[in-house]
């Protein structure tokens, strides 16, 4: 152990100016064992630094390496485990619990020793040992008065010291000066023990000589003692002198020290006297503008303003503790609550009489809008009582309950305001939508004394009228109970469209300006809702909307946000229900104001829902906006029911169906409608319902169709849509177009093959019997020899049919083919030019046979296709 202990010297510490004063050998406890060593060591250089330091051996090598050092000032408790029983294991902690097994007992209690006497002797005794033989701590003190737990020997510690570096330059400069130091050392050695024994001579004659001076000197103290006797007897008698001189400057002292206190007393209560007087001291001026003030003046508002947040910030001043004992303080406290409750019911009482004033000055005006389709402006209210915003937000902070009172006065006011503007301003909207006075009766509206007043019952009873027209007429579309749309005029639609633009521009800008005075004037636009709010939940709900909770039921109001809109459903409370009665009536008068209402609707609401998507006037026009594409949904449904009511007569040709025409209508109508329009999305569905129907329905009118050829009705009313779809170019009918053209198509190759038929009868029997001959594998050429099918009965056939026996023929197809078509759609050119082109090909086809069956013979027809184009050309002009 010695040499490890050595080598450790040398190796790690001494680099470190470190000594190494014990050494054990030890395992962590419990875990597999990895030996290495725990070093106590301290610096040589002050301030001197004690540390137990980890050394393991280098897995690499044959070397130590220094692990981990910890400072022996953070060693809280050495444990030894047991103080009777020798026992290897022993704890140390740090800032954790380190456990350890010494390879031998000796280590273990030489270890403990050392970093007892390191404490003991640097840190005067600050780390706790458990559980350590009192017998072995006792070994450890040194022996001896002059060797204190701070003195003694530091050899004691350990038997090894090594020297330092003056030592070493001394004892170098010592061997210059002999050059045989090392090569004879005796000499060396005797040669310093002459000098020592010169030294010490020195040293005797030096204290032989001082000792008469040191005679002399103790001489002198024996007089300096003399005299500082006599000094202290003198200074014993002036202390008793200035005992009484010290016994009046403490009561000096004490007398000063309560006359300080004292200032500072009374100037801390001139501080707290002047803060109550500062903050809670309310000007003449204030009280009586709060008492007095006039409230309908703008300069009295003011007054009264400025008044009312003075009072507010003495009221919500912060006391210091103690200040609400004093019996003035409660006093002003009391006066202030007494102000405030006089000055809150002038505020309220004088508002309220604002409010009812309003209602009556905005009621002398309805007659001015009467016959005018605008409403009234409230712009000159909302300004005069803006003046009271700041107001009524004082009155919100100190007396929540008036303030909720306000809001409800200012509710119930409002609302019959503006539902008696509403109403006449619909009622205005009714009579310009329906025309002159006489249609207005028609539709169940009259006048009277200036206020115009509608029969919901009147309005019903078009239905009922308009029913008993649209069964008379079987080529409309529109639904039974809704007025033709060939009675109106497009002048009729506009101006409905007008009409409807006009009370949605009203609407909007009245709704927008009443939230924002709401907002500013109730303060309700940056703030959360305070508690009180819940209490008027049962007058806002009002059942207004399907959406709103069932009557006695609380509604929840969780910001300002919603209550500033449930204010809006009670103060608008007849916008939804008369803009609901205004679509009804309009969609009575023409389903197709549906679209218009429908596109009108759609924009504003898009508007809306950009400003404020949770506002009223955007919740309204979307739950309107439901009803406008229920009505336009029905229009839709209403039309395709038409189309498989529709019945064609018996007795005459058919035409273009009523349905395709009213869908060209209604195309044509849509699509200048819905030009960048929001909702065109819907349109599209609408289109594809209505293609569909009319696909279906003109066919199912062509197979029950007996007048008329099927091929006729198909191909008429077929050329008639795809013209339309062509004309309109509607997108999303794109794949409709293509059908609609090649069912065209086909029913006009259809129709021309049947009517054509085989307008050479027998001739086209005998060559049939030729192509089954062939088909039966006799040669062409060889069928000649056929005796049914020879020269000469082929020649009989062909005088059958003489060129004016065709021309005859044709011009009676003619006849037939203009008998089947309608006028409308002028296709018979183009049906006539169609069966010419087949008769050529009938033509080429005979005389291609009688090539080639025939070859040599000089058989032809008696007519050619020139004679074909003449008859045609003069069957067509003649007609």
């Amino acid at each position: 152990m010695t040499a490890i202990k050595h080598a450790l010297q040398r190796d790690i510490f001494t680099p470190n100016d470190e000594r190494l004063l014990s050494i054990v050998n030890v395992c962590k406890a419990g875990k597999k064992k990895k030996n290495c060593f725990l070093c106590a060591t301290v610096t040589t250089e002050r301030p001197v630094q004690v540390k137990v330091v980890k050394v393991k051996k280098s897995d690499k090598g044959d070397f130590y390496k220094r692990q981990i050092a910890w400072a022996l000032r953070d060693l809280a408790v050495v444990d030894a485990k047991d103080a009777i029983k020798e026992n290897p294991e022993f704890d140390l902690h740090f800032e954790k619990i380190y456990k350890w097994v010494a390879s031998s007992i000796a280590e273990k209690n030489a270890f403990i020793s050392c970093i007892w006497k390191l404490n003991q002797r640097y840190l005067r005794k600050k780390i706790d040992f458990v559980n350590v033989s009192s017998q072995l701590l006792e070994e450890s003190v040194p022996s001896g008065e002059n060797q204190s737990v701070t003195g003694g020997d530091e050899e004691a510690v350990d038997e090894y010291q090594e020297l330092n570096a003056r030592e070493e330059q001394d004892i170098e400069i010592m061997m210059e000066g002999c050059e045989y130091a090392i090569s004879n050392a005796e000499a060396f050695a005797e040669r310093l023990s002459r000098e020592l024994q010169v030294l010490d001579g020195a040293n005797i004659q030096s204290i032989m000589a001082s000792e008469k001076q040191v005679n002399i000197l103790m001489k002198l103290l024996d007089e300096a003692l003399k005299e500082v006797d006599q000094i202290e007897l003198k200074l014993s008698s002036y202390e008793e002198m200035l005992q009484s001189v010290k016994e009046q400057m403490d009561q000096i002292s004490e007398s000063n020290h309560l006359i300080h206190l004292s200032n500072t007393n009374n100037v801390k209560l001139l501080s707290e006297i002047e803060f109550l007087v500062n903050h809670m001291d309310l000007a003449k001026g204030h009280i009586k503008a709060l008492q007095e003030g006039d409230l309908a003046s703008s300069r009295g508002i003011e007054a009264c303003t400025n008044a009312a947040d003075a009072l507010l910030q003495c009221m919500n001043v912060a006391l210091r503790p103690g200040h609400d004992m004093l019996l003035a303080v409660k006093q002003q406290q009391q006066r202030f609550s007494d102000l405030r409750e006089h000055f809150a019911r002038r505020l309220a009482s004088h508002l309220n009489n604002v409010f009812v004033q309003q209602g009556h000055d905005q009621s002398s005006t309805l007659a001015q809008h009467s016959v005018e389709l605008t409403l009234p402006n409230h712009h000159p209210f909302h300004r005069d009582l803006l003046r009271y915003a700041k107001l009524m937000e004082w009155l919100k902070s100190t007396d929540y309950g008036k303030y909720e009172g306000l809001t409800k006065n200012y509710m119930d006011y409002l609302s019959r305001l503006y539902e008696r503007e509403i109403k006449d301003f619909f009622e205005v909207a009714k009579i310009k939508m329906t025309g002159t006075t006489k249609e207005s009766k028609k539709f169940g509206l009259h006048g009277s004394s200036g206020k115009l007043t509608g029969s919901t019952s009147s309005l019903n009873k078009l239905s009922v009228q308009s029913s008993g027209n649209r069964r008379s007429q079987s080529s409309s579309l529109l639904d039974m109970g809704n007025m033709s749309a060939s009675d109106l005029d497009v002048a009729d639609r506009t101006k409905f469209d007008k009409i409807f633009e006009q009370v949605l521009s009203e609407l909007e800008p009245l709704c927008l300006a009443e939230q924002d005075f709401i907002s500013k004037f109730f303060k309700l636009q940056q703030h959360q809702s305070m508690p009180g709010t819940m209490t008027e939940a049962e007058d806002l709900d009002g059942g207004t909307s399907s959406r709103q909770h069932n009557a006695g039921t609380p509604l929840p109001v969780s910001s300002e946000k919603d209550m500033i809109r449930q204010m809006m459903i009670k103060i608008f409370r007849c916008i939804e229900p008369e803009l609901n009665n205004l679509i009804a009536l309009g969609d009575k008068i023409d389903s197709f104001n549906s679209l218009y209402m429908l596109v009108k609707m759609s924009h504003h609401v898009w508007t809306a829902q950009n400003v404020d998507p949770a506002s009223f006037l955007s919740t309204t026009l979307g739950n309107v906006l439901v009803t406008v594409k229920r009505n336009f949904d029905k229009c839709i449904s209403n039309q395709i029911r038409q189309m498989e009511e529709v019945k064609i007569s018996k007795k005459s040709k058919v035409g273009i169906l009523p349905f395709v025409a009213e869908f060209e209508e209604f195309a044509g109508l849509a699509e200048s409608i819905f030009k960048n329009a929001e909702r065109r999305g819907d349109l599209d569905k609408a289109y594809t319902k209505l293609i569909r129907g009319v696909f279906v329905n003109v066919e199912k009118v062509a197979n029950e169709s007996q007048k008329t050829p099927r091929d006729v009705v198909m191909m008429e009313n077929f050329h008639h849509i795809f013209a339309t779809l062509s004309r309109l170019k509607i997108s999303c009918l794109e794949a409709e177009k293509k059908e609609a053209k090649q069912k065209y198509t086909d029913h006009l190759q259809s129709y021309v093959i049947y009517s054509l038929g085989q307008p050479l009868e027998k001739l086209n029997h005998f060559f049939e019997g030729v192509e089954a001959r062939v088909a039966q594998g006799i040669r062409e050429e060889e069928v000649s020899y056929q005796l049914a099918f020879n020269k000469q009965e082929l020649r009989k056939v062909i005088k059958e049919y003489p060129g004016k026996e065709v021309k005859k023929g044709l011009d009676n197809l003619y006849k037939k083919v203009d008998k089947h078509l309608c006028e409308e759609e002028n296709l018979l050119q183009v049906v006539w030019h169609s069966m010419q082109d087949e008769f050529i090909r009938q033509y080429k086809h005979f005389e291609g046979l009688i090539a080639r069956c025939y070859p040599g013979s000089g058989v032809t027809m008696e007519f050619t296709i020139q004679d074909i184009l003449d008859y045609c050309s003069s069957i067509a002009q003649s007609h």
